[in-house]
């Protein structure tokens, strides 16, 4: 019985999606759950899965197709066994039987082509084994091959290379992925429709330093998650946001709309962009709670497994570049959010305290707000309550 296999609902906000990467080719073999195919929208990438055992009998739609909810992308033969070619007819057994001959790099990638991609590579008598792979996992995609084609491409696996010619300039040029391709149209959008103002302060964490020492080995028993920084952090914000309503608000046309409840978005950079999961009602969660939110989103941040749903909403963005090593920065705000936190790397620095100059680790933080709706005086107001939270920890414990 033939199957269809169909792109998923898609939710309002995502109206179409793209074919990324066909994970098997007509005439294959596939499971029920097996993953046949990625489709990537504005946000995430969403898996296709096998709904029967059987046989993909037919692709209709190649990697870099755009589909619509529930259109049809290829058809399943439930049950059938993938073709075995038949054996062939005995011959008379040589003399010397010669030794096998290994498989070439060549036929090796053409084997893993999609039936576009090797239509293409046939036409085109390219060889795959020479082209970069920019699908899953390496695979050489349609798209790779006919960009190899126009010479825009370089190879994968070339021969012990020469030195570069001096005075080379090199050119690549690879379409922006849609998730990428969003991203640039929301900054943009965000720096465009946005009063935007940044303000800074800076925290010593030498408390916080403290508290991770003497409890963070107790904590990760207790829970079986770490006790990072973020957690710190997230649970400020949340304390702030209750004092500083405007902070946690958002702008609909003439309309603000205050939230009563925390759901803090929190930065993760993954291969395809910078992606924003949300933790929810964080006014209610524990630190454990929050380090276990974060480090299964970045889970499944790292394995493209993140919903649309773990994407939708928040009223407020936290951003770490102290990940990479920034010092300071000017976060974009995240609309119809109406402000977010930036945080930075930590470093040793001299300070006064109580007329001594002492080393301390300490941090800079910025705000980044919507000047239409949230007051200087506000903001800063604001990032100072964060940073007396921080550089008292226990304030957080008695909601001071």
């Amino acid at each position: 019985m033939s199957i269809e296999l169909k792109v998923p609902v898609l939710p309002e906000s995502v109206s179409d999606a793209t074919i990324a990467t066909w994970h098997k080719k007509a005439g294959d073999a596939v499971k029920r759950d097996e993953n046949l195919v990625d489709l990537e929208t504005d946000k995430v990438v969403l898996e296709v899965p096998a709904p029967v055992d059987g046989v993909l009998k037919e692709i209709r739609h190649q990697v870099g197709d755009t589909v619509n909810s529930e259109q049809i992308i290829a058809i399943i033969e439930e049950g059938a066994a993938a073709a075995v070619p038949a054996p062939a007819a005995a011959a008379p057994a040589p003399v010397a039987a010669p030794a096998p001959v290994a498989p070439t790099a060549s036929a090796k990638s053409t084997e893993e082509l999609s039936p576009a991609g090797l239509r293409v590579a046939t036409e085109e008598k390219i060889d795959p084994s020479k082209v970069a792979g920019t699908g899953r996992d390496g695979r050489v995609t349609k798209e790779d091959l006919v960009n190899y084609g126009k010479g825009g491409s370089t190879p994968a696996a070339a021969a012990p290379a020469a030195k570069p010619t001096p005075g080379a300039r090199p050119e690549e040029r690879v379409p922006m992925t849609r998730m990428r391709a969003r991203i640039a149209e929301r900054l943009m959008q965000s720096k465009n429709s946005i009063a935007m103002l940044t303000s800074f302060n800076e925290v010593n964490l030498s408390e916080v330093v403290k508290m991770r020492k003497a409890l963070g080995d107790a904590f990760q028993k207790e829970h079986g998650v770490k006790l990072g920084f973020m957690s710190f952090f997230v649970k400020a914000a949340a304390e702030a946001l209750k004092r500083y309503p405007y902070v946690n608000a958002s702008v609909d046309g003439n309309d603000v709309i205050y939230h009563g409840y925390q759901d803090i978005s929190i930065a993760v950079s993954t291969d395809k962009g910078l992606v924003t999961p949300v933790l929810r009602d964080v006014q209610d969660m524990s630190f454990a709670d929050v380090e276990k939110g974060i480090a299964d989103y970045a889970t499944k941040a790292r394995a493209n497994k993140l919903s649309l749903d773990d994407l939708q909403g928040g009223t407020f963005t936290i951003t770490n570049g102290g990940t990479f090593g920034s010092l300071l920065s000017t976060p974009i705000v995240n609309p119809p959010q109406s402000a977010i936190l930036g945080m930075h790397t930590i470093k040793d620095r001299a300070i006064v305290e109580n007329g001594q100059i002492i080393a301390a680790p300490m941090m800079y933080i910025a705000i980044s707000y919507d000047h239409r709706i949230i007051d200087g005086k506000d903001a800063v107001l604001f990032l100072v309550d964060i940073k007396n939270q921080l550089e008292n920890p226990q304030r957080m414990l008695l909601g001071l």
